[in-house]
């Protein structure tokens, strides 16, 4: 006689399913369940059999992040958490309202987190300022238009006086579910309740002063400190000075990017500064003193003889500071640039004819004349002035 039977498959272990020990906490489970669900989800793996996987894994996810169920399991085992394990649905059920599958393949973009704090939008500002202030360090007032919680529901959202109500679409769970069948089984879809926005809660009374919104635009004036020695384009970061962040959240920050003016006498090079300055010919030949200017007023130096273009005085510590550091600073470059003059007295012009004869050729060295000094110092004296 023959006999007629149902084969049934052993369920393997959960904690098997899911490569975790029956000792893992509630989050080693869940990181191990959104590995799994990345892997395994019919969406991406189209092998055979992996939505049978997927649906083996949902099924232990749900039964061991349950702390009931994952009691009963660990005493009697299958027979603990009924013939499904999981209750409802054998393939996708809720995933724990959705949040958790949600978090496995968009990072955490669920319904849910829709109406969760967020952070605040940070918030660009160019900011023009002298050149010596860059170099010294200074304090900026600046106004800044930006989002803030509204000054009069203070962000709830709701006149004074009066508070939000429960949304009956969803009777407060701020997403509305529908079932339908697939291939796998009972699948639950949850969508963000329209009415609501997922909030939960209406505002029947919105505030008057930001239409029930919670933030409002305003300007707010603040102070930007520029430390010495700030270059061209920098960017200085104030935290918590950007957008606030919706339904509470943080607010973003302020980039204040740093452009510095040009200045008519200095050029910055590093923590160096250079100036140049134009003499005339007879100061260049015999040496001079001669009047510059520093980012802290007039100084003198002393010009050596025979000085030619392209020469440089260094002024030790009258350049940039370090930056974070005033006690170091970088120095002043003088460079010099020997001018000969376009237009001549006739006594000037005399005067250098007379040199000229005294020195000869530039190629062929100097003249046999030896009262080249002399002449120089009239014609110095008679340039008396021009630089």
């Amino acid at each position: 006689m023959q006999v007629e039977g149902t084969m049934t498959t052993q369920k393997r272990d959960y904690y098997e399913v899911l490569g975790i020990s029956r000792s893992s906490s509630n989050e080693e489970i869940k990181r191990a369940f959104r590995k799994l669900a990345l892997e395994y989800h019919p969406d991406r793996n189209k092998n055979d059999g992996a939505a049978d996987q997927f649906k083996e894994i949902n099924e232990a996810y749900q039964v061991l992040t349950d702390s009931d169920k994952r009691a009963a399991y660990d005493r009697f085992g299958h027979a603990g958490v009924g013939q499904n394990g999981a209750q409802g649905f054998d393939g996708y059920e809720t995933f724990g309202g959705f949040g958790d599958i949600f978090d496995a393949f968009f990072g955490g973009a669920s319904t849910r987190s829709r109406t969760s704090a967020r952070r605040g939008s940070d918030l660009q500002y160019s900011l023009t300022v002298e050149f010596e202030e860059a170099v010294f360090g200074s304090e900026r007032p600046v106004d800044v238009r930006r989002t803030e919680v509204c000054s009069r529901c203070n962000g709830s959202r709701s006149e004074p006086d009066s508070s939000r109500e429960v949304c009956l679409e969803c009777k407060g769970a701020g997403e509305i579910r529908r079932s339908h069948q697939s291939i796998f089984g009972q699948f639950m879809q949850v969508t963000t309740c329209e009415r609501c926005r997922g909030e939960g809660k209406i505002v029947p009374n919105p505030c008057t002063n930001c239409d029930g919104v919670g933030r409002e635009r305003r300007e707010q004036k603040l102070v930007v400190s520029i430390p010495a020695g700030i270059e061209n384009g920098t960017q200085l970061r104030l935290t918590g000075e950007g957008e606030s962040g919706p339904h509470g959240g943080r607010a973003g920050d302020l980039y204040v990017s740093i452009r510095i003016k040009a200045h008519p006498y200095f050029q910055r090079v590093g923590n160096d500064i250079v100036h140049v300055h134009r003499t005339n010919i007879a100061q260049a030949a015999l040496g001079a003193t001669i009047t510059v200017p520093t980012l802290e007023g007039e100084v003198e130096i002393e010009v050596p003889a025979g000085t030619q273009t392209g020469d440089v005085v260094r002024l030790k510590g009258k350049g940039v500071p370090h930056l974070g550091s005033r006690n170091r600073r970088g120095d002043q470059l003088v460079t010099m640039v020997v001018e000969t003059p376009r237009s001549l007295s006739d006594e000037q012009r005399a005067l250098l004819e007379a040199l000229s004869s005294t020195m000869g050729d530039a190629d062929s060295g100097p003249g046999t004349n030896r009262d080249t000094k002399g002449w120089v110092d009239r014609l110095k004296d008679s340039m008396n002035g021009i630089e």
